[in-house]
């Protein structure tokens, strides 16, 4: 990369170098990747977005960890690695020597037991005050960082017949039929009910369920499928919950000397449909709960996979935060011209990229938003999101989802975004767009896409959950059969005459995205993923202290899980 070049990529980014600066960026021993891993620093950690950002020598010196030496002894200042472990990246390392890197063995931590333990961590620990980060031990077990190594040769130079078993399952995107009058609404939730009921009836403590209009006298133990109305709390802290079915309204208490139980009530939500067995009372319209029963999951039996799944999210092209030369090694990469040869040996067998929204920053999507972005265009946006995805192997077929940021209607479900703003991306004969949510079978795999914007709300209603462990709320999901519950809060819905976000048929894959966080769990048989960024830290996320992972990849290889740094 040639100096001006490197001038150039700092600008774009709002950044201004001192000479001294400057000095120290080209010769560094990888200016490219110095440079971009600065970047990342100067715009995630240090500063609040502003027009302008000027850095001195002193200030990178205090980013990288190097001490300033005398100008008669200067030495040539090196790439610091920046990708390691979530547990690592807690540490303050020294400045290691970029060819030490590479002569050094990329390898996983075993985790063999709850916790983890190395005497560095302990040494942290009680050296800070700051509570412990959550590590997500599979993705930390399945982690490689992609090596320096490129090489070189002509993309689809021999043409590949590949043969793709690719059905969409499930697509909303022409079938929206609300006026958003009242009895859409109405249509809306009873859709719900009746498709959460169906799925609650099959269970055996619920087959011969009572509607709360046929409770009589006669009856001390009550089973109900009922939707959650209005969730409190007593004087004394024992949860009552009012649901309702189409016939009427009961309220239900659920007492705290049972913890259990208890705590399955703490994780209602309002608008769930759940089954409830209760004890009456004498006030046929109150009871005492026992048991709280879910839609749940039956465990999904092991499919043979003899390719590889890539999944994407929130890459938001267009943003000043967007990691442009991370996601050009990633493409590099899935082009089998990055990495060392085993990680392009795991390229070789990908066979579909899935995008789960967000692939561009947009327009208006927040206030001031103008200000944090490089490209003021929402059709200029996909053409440059089209400018990259159109220089992956022609052999992989592309699958792209809607976000909050995209431009797609914003109440859930999403249709696909629309030629009108994304023409370049149709253009592409390799790309597929798809409804949020979604449901696509790739050579038999099920895959549920979903965007994930109904993360904000839960958080917000049950005090377990956290954007850091966004694998509990989605078996949470999994367990409620629903996408997004809760209805009116930070999650627009739209009242379709059916509730396109009940999750009908368990999948073998779940993909989530939009908290920029990566995340994976396997939950009967389920492959719960999400799939982070390829943005730096955004004023928002520093507001509410939300630390993203940016320009880390979850793959299924084989059925296995992988998960590659880039950054």
């Amino acid at each position: 990369m040639s100096t001006n070049k490197i001038l150039l990529k700092f600008a774009k980014k709002g950044i201004n170098l001192s000479p001294e600066a400057y000095e120290k960026v080209i010769n560094a021993e990888n200016p490219l990747n110095f440079a971009s891993n600065l970047i990342v620093k100067l715009k995630g950690d240090k500063f609040t977005s502003k027009d302008l950002v000027s850095v001195s020598g002193e200030t990178i010196d205090e980013i990288t960890g190097v001490k300033s030496q005398p100008k008669n002894n200067q030495e040539t200042l090196t790439a610091k690695p920046e990708i390691k472990s979530e547990i690592q990246e807690k540490e303050k390392k020294p400045v290691i020597n970029a060819s030490e890197v590479e002569k050094k063995t990329v390898s996983t931590p075993q985790i063999k037991d709850e916790t983890v333990k190395s005497s560095s961590i302990e040494d942290m620990k009680k050296d800070s005050d700051e509570p412990e980060k959550y590590v997500n031990k599979a993705i930390l077990e399945a982690s490689e960082t992609i090596k320096d190594t490129k090489v070189k040769f002509k993309r689809n130079e021999q043409k590949t017949n590949v043969e793709y078993d690719f059905k969409i399952i499930q697509d909303t995107s022409k079938k929206s039929y609300t006026s958003g009058e009242l009895e859409n609404l109405i249509s809306y939730f009873k859709s719900r009910y009746e498709k959460l009921a169906n799925i609650l009836s099959k269970r055996p403590e619920l087959r011969n369920y009572t509607k709360i209009a046929d409770i009589d006298d006669s009856q001390d133990s009550l089973s109900l499928i009922l939707m959650v109305r209005e969730i409190r709390t007593s004087k004394n802290g024992h949860k009552i919950i009012e649901f309702e079915d189409d016939t009427g309204n009961i309220s239900v208490l659920f007492s705290n000397k049972n913890e259990e139980l208890f705590a399955e009530a703490e994780k209602l939500v309002r608008d769930e449909v759940v089954g409830v067995i209760a004890n009456k009372s004498d006030d046929r319209h109150f009871a005492f709960g026992q048991e709280i029963i879910k839609p749940g999951v039956l465990r999904v039996p092991d499919k043979e996979m003899d390719f590889g799944i890539v999944f994407l999210s929130d890459v938001h092209i267009g943003s000043l935060t967007f990691l442009e030369d991370a996601f050009q090694r990633f493409i590099d990469w899935i082009n089998c011209e990055y990495g060392d040869e085993e990680q392009r040996k795991v390229a070789e067998d990908v066979k579909y990229l899935i995008i789960g929204g967000d692939i561009v920053d947009g327009i208006g999507v927040y206030p001031n938003q103008d200000k944090e972005l490089a490209i003021k265009d929402i059709t200029e946006q996909y053409n440059e999101a089209a400018r990259f995805l159109g220089n992956i192997r022609s052999d992989i077929k592309i699958i792209i989802a809607p976000g909050n940021h995209d431009a797609s209607r914003v109440a859930e479900p999403q249709p696909a975004v629309p030629e009108e703003y994304a023409g370049a991306l149709y253009e592409l004969d390799n790309v597929e767009f798809i409804s949020n949510p979604g449901v696509v079978s790739l050579d038999g795999i099920n895959v549920l896409i979903y965007h994930g914007r109904s993360f904000d709300d839960l958080v917000m209603a049950v005090k377990d959950f956290a954007y850091e462990k966004s694998d509990d709320i989605m078996v949470e999901l999994l367990q409620k059969r629903h996408l997004a519950p809760i209805y009116g809060e930070r999650t627009p819905l739209a009242s379709e005459l059916e509730d396109y976000l009940v999750i009908d048929e368990v999948p073998d894959v779940f993909h989530t995205g939009h908290i920029h966080i990566n995340s994976y769990k396997r939950y009967k048989g389920v492959h719960l993923i999400n799939s982070g960024t390829f943005q730096t830290q955004t004023e928002f996320q520093k507001i509410y202290n939300i630390n993203p992972t940016p320009a880390e990849v979850p793959i299924l290889h084989k059925g296995k899980y992988k998960h590659y740094k880039f950054l």
